[in-house]
C-alpha cells in the first residue's frame, strides 16, 4: 500500500490526536513532507531541515499565531473574557522583534542560571517529598506516577521561583490546563466557557501577585522584573504580567510532561533504564534523548508574513503553518534510526523540542535540571519499577502538547 493511501492520507490526518502519531508522521516525512491540510487550514511540515529553517527565519515566518486558539472561540466564552477584563498577551512566544528582543533581554536577566541555582538544593527536596508519597501509595498496588510526581513537582519548583504559596499550586495547575485546552485543544462550547472563566481568574491572580510584589518585594521572578523596571529597564507592567502569564504555564506544564513521558519510555526500554541505574553520568544525555524521542511539545505554529517557498511548496502571505516538531525529532536524515530510543545518541541534543532561533525556550536549563534530579532519585529508590500490567498511555487531545493522562506504575516489586 502506498504510504499516503487509506488511513495515512494527509486529508484524513487528525492533528489533535496524539495517541499513536508516529506512523503517520513517518509516512508524511516519506511521502508528503509538506502539504496543505484543508480541515485545519494549516500547511503541515514534518521534516527536520524545513522546520529548523522556519524557526530560524522569523522575518518570514512570524510567531504571531502561536497562541491563537486552534478552533474559534465561541461567543459565550469571548463574553466571559471581555466581561472579566482579560487582556493577557504573550510573554514572548507570540512576539516578534524589536518588541521580543527588548522583553526577552529583561526576562533572561531574571529567569536564568543565576536564579535557577538559588533553588537547586530545594529541587531535590521537592522531588524526594513527592517520591515519599509515591512509595506510600504504591505499597498496596499500582500507583499513578503522573498524579503523584510528574504533575505537581514542576509546579512546586517553578512556583518557588515565582514566589507563589504552595497552597495555590492546585489552582494554578488548573488554570494552566484550561489555558492549554482553550489555545491548543478543540473544546466544545461548554468547555470553552469553563476554560474562559479560569482564564479570567488566572489573569486576576497574576495582577494581584504583581501588585503584592510592588508593595512588598521578595526574592523571586516578579520582584526581579519590577526591580529592573524601577531601575530603568524598558518593560511595562502589562508586559511583566504577560511574562508571568506565559511562564506560569510553560514553565511547569511541559516539564510535567517530560517527566511522565520519560517514565513511560524508560519502562518500555529496560536496557536504557538499567544503564542509567548503573551510571548516573548517562542521565544528562538520556534526558536529551527523551526530549528528542518522546517530547512534551510535538507541534508548533507559524504564520507567513510574505510569499515564500518551503520544501517545494509555495506558501502565500498570511498562510499558517503547523510544524510537527515531534516528527522532525525522528527524521532519519538528522537522526539515523530515529524511531529507536538510544540514550547514547551523539547528537540527541540537536532536537527541536525547545524550538530554535530567537524563540528558543527560556527555561530549558531548568527543565533539564528537574528531569535529571527525578531520574537520579527514581533509579535509586525504585530500581525495579515497571508499568502496571495492561497500562497503555493515553494522551490529551490538542495540537501541540503530548500530555499523558496517567502513568500507572508498580513501585513495590
Amino acid at each position: 500500500m502506498n504510504a499516503m493511501d487509506g488511513a495515512l492520507a494527509p486529508q484524513s490526518f487528525d492533528p489533535f490526536d496524539l495517541n499513536k502519531p508516529h506512523a503517520n508522521w513517518a509516512a508524511f516525512r516519506e511521502g508528503a513532507p509538506i502539504f496543505f491540510h484543508e480541515a485545519s487550514g494549516y500547511w503541515v511540515v514534518s521534516r527536520y531541515d524545513e522546520i529548523k529553517t522556519i524557526f530560524d527565519d522569523w522575518k518570514t515566518f512570524s510567531s504571531e499565531n502561536v497562541n491563537k486558539p486552534a478552533v474559534p472561540t465561541c461567543e459565550a466564552a469571548l463574553k466571559v473574557l471581555k466581561d472579566g477584563n482579560f487582556t493577557a498577551y504573550s510573554g514572548l512566544t507570540s512576539r516578534v522583534p524589536p518588541e521580543h528582543t527588548r522583553i526577552r533581554k529583561v526576562a533572561q536577566s531574571c529567569f536564568g542560571p543565576r536564579r535557577f541555582k538559588t533553588i537547586q538544593p530545594q529541587i531535590g527536596g521537592i522531588v524526594e517529598r513527592h517520591l515519599d508519597t509515591l512509595e506510600a501509595k504504591g505499597k498496596n498496588g499500582p500507583v499513578d506516577f503522573w498524579r503523584e510526581v510528574a504533575y505537581p513537582v514542576p509546579a512546586f519548583v517553578l512556583f518557588t521561583l515565582m514566589g507563589i504559596p504552595e497552597e495555590d499550586v492546585p489552582k494554578i495547575k488548573k488554570y494552566g490546563e484550561s489555558r492549554a485546552m482553550l489555545t491548543f485543544g478543540d473544546l466544545d462550547e461548554a468547555g470553552q466557557v469553563e476554560a474562559a472563566h479560569d482564564m479570567v481568574a488566572y489573569w486576576n491572580y497574576i495582577d494581584n501577585l504583581v501588585s503584592a510584589r510592588e508593595n512588598n518585594p521578595g526574592d523571586d521572578f516578579p520582584s526581579d522584573l519590577l526591580r529592573m523596571q524601577a531601575e530603568g529597564a524598558d518593560i511595562s507592567r502589562d508586559e511583566i504580567k504577560g511574562l508571568m502569564f506565559s511562564t506560569l504555564f510553560a514553565g511547569h506544564e511541559t516539564t510535567s510532561t517530560l517527566m511522565g513521558n520519560a517514565v513511560i519510555t524508560f519502562m518500555q526500554n529496560r536496557g536504557a533504564w538499567d544503564a542509567i541505574k548503573e551510571d548516573h553520568a548517562k542521565i544528562p544525555n538520556a534526558i536529551e534523548e527523551i526530549l528528542r524521542h518522546s517530547p512534551s511539545v510535538t507541534g508548533w505554529r507559524r504564520k507567513a508574513r510574505h510569499d515564500a517557498q518551503i520544501g517545494g511548496a509555495e506558501i502565500k502571505a498570511g498562510d499558517e503553518i503547523l510544524m510537527i516538531t515531534g516528527s522532525a525529532n525522528r527524521d532519519e536524515a538528522q537522526f539515523p534510526d530515529g524511531e529507536t530510543f538510544d540514550i547514547s545518541r551523539p547528537n540527541a541534543r540537536t532536537h527541536l523540542s525547545f524550538g530554535y532561533g530567537i524563540h528558543y525556550c527560556l527555561g530549558f536549563q531548568l527543565a533539564k535540571m528537574e528531569g535529571q534530579v527525578v531520574l537520579e532519585q527514581l533509579t535509586r529508590r525504585f530500581p525495579d519499577m515497571t508499568l502496571a500490567e495492561g497500562f497503555e498511555a493515553q494522551f490529551l487531545r490538542n495540537l501541540s502538547f503530548r500530555v499523558p493522562t496517567s502513568v500507572i506504575v508498580n513501585t513495590n516489586v
